[in-house]
């Protein structure tokens, strides 16, 4: 059986950094994503990262400010966040897809951690 749990989630300033981890328990071989959902809105692609080499892919609003990464056998995923912004307060899920190739739609993950919450306010 598949578990995700994602923790370091908190409140931050506008422009301050947090780093999220996911923790992932049972045989999968998938990529892993970052999905975000803010209230009264749809679940939304943040980042992904492979399971086999360094390939990552980011939405429109994060890249430059988010960098996904994870440990050598892909059991602990990363998002740090820098320079964060009001809009980026959201609960921040972490995903994980069966072997594929890089996801970036939510109805493509199979397995999903319980969210942590994130919000950037002064």
């Amino acid at each position: 059986q598949v578990q995700l749990a994602e923790s370091g989630g908190g409140l931050v300033q506008p422009g301050g950094s947090l780093r999220l981890s996911c923790t992932i328990s049972g045989r999968t071989f998938g990529s892993t994503g970052w999905f975000r959902q803010a209230p009264g809105k749809e679940r939304e692609f943040v980042a992904a990262i492979g399971y086999n080499g360094p390939n990552t892919y980011y939405s429109d609003s994060v890249r430059g400010r988010f960098t996904i990464s994870a440990d050598d056998v892909k059991t602990t995923v990363y998002l740090q966040m820098n320079n964060l912004e009001p809009e980026d307060t959201a609960v921040y899920y972490c995903a994980r897809r069966m072997p594929g190739g890089l996801g970036l739609r939510v109805r493509e993950y199979s397995f999903w951690g319980q969210g942590t919450q994130v919000t950037v306010s002064s």
